[in-house]
């Protein structure tokens, strides 16, 4: 229980890399915990142990920009409450955005016979990015679509790929992505590992991302995201592979999104 709560603005501290704290407990994501870590390179909290010689957690003290909050006999999980602050507003985590439908494509191409390329499209799609700003591999993303959305240009290309000799989709058939992992490679850049569910087959991908801009969309009057994405695949993987490789077994694959913040 919540024993004793008092603020202490005179003992108001400011910290930074430069002005080493105390050996602490350092609180990753409340409730985890870990004893004895120096804390001297964290930036938006800090719990520093006090009467602790019996192991216990009786008393902490939490260095923030707003000064000492002291709390006695509180659990981890009550930090963020004491605070004012929820765990995600506390340590950062991901906001859902939506991807906006009229502005997210992803087009395809292939090598037909050594003459030419052929293209084909998918838009207006729906799925969600769960992006974390603050820790962008913490962040991941969702979309799915019928197949049958496809777009091709010519009604008989379309009809081909949806008989027998390569999707024979029913009215029904998704095509789904789900990011698995990201790793962070640069300021705006990452790589998107998911599993990609294609003609009924599931295999892993990975996606070079960029992200193109994030602020306030000047019509929508909300925050907005805005990321291209390429990669390649093999047809053959998912079952598609008539004619290869006279057209092309591989596949390339260029996305553009845009996602926009889901209020509340």
């Amino acid at each position: 229980a919540l024993q004793r709560i008092h603020i202490t603005p005179h003992r108001q501290r400011y910290f930074s890399n430069a002005i080493p704290l105390p050996r602490c407990a350092c609180a990753e994501g409340l409730g985890a915990v870990e004893r004895g870590r120096d804390c001297s390179s964290l930036h938006t909290g800090c719990l520093t142990l006090r009467n602790c010689a019996d192991g216990r957690l009786p008393r902490w003290s939490a260095f923030n920009l707003f000064g000492v909050l002291e709390i006695s006999a509180v659990k981890t999980t009550l930090l963020a409450a004491a605070l004012g602050l929820s765990a995600s507003a506390a340590f950062g985590a991901a906001e859902t955005y939506r991807l906006d439908p009229g502005h997210s494509q992803i087009l395809f191409s292939y090598n037909h016979l050594g003459y030419s390329t052929s293209y084909g499209l998918f838009s207006g799609f729906e799925g969600e990015i769960a992006y974390d700003a603050a820790d962008p591999a913490g962040s991941s993303v969702t979309v799915s679509f019928p197949v049958r959305t496809m777009l091709t240009g010519w009604q008989a290309r379309f009809d081909h790929f949806m008989s027998p000799d390569f999707f024979d989709a029913a009215e029904d058939e998704m095509v789904s992505f789900t990011s698995t992992g990201i790793e962070v490679t640069g300021e705006k850049s990452a790589k998107i590992t998911g599993d990609l569910t294609l003609n009924g087959v599931t295999k892993p991908v990975v996606l070079d991302a960029v992200l193109t801009q994030a602020g306030d969309h000047p019509m929508e009057g909300k925050p907005w995201l805005g990321f291209t994405a390429t990669t390649k695949v093999l047809r053959s993987d998912y079952g598609l592979g008539m004619f290869a490789p006279f057209v092309a077994d591989e596949v390339e694959v260029n996305i553009s999104v845009e996602a926009g913040k889901v209020d509340g």
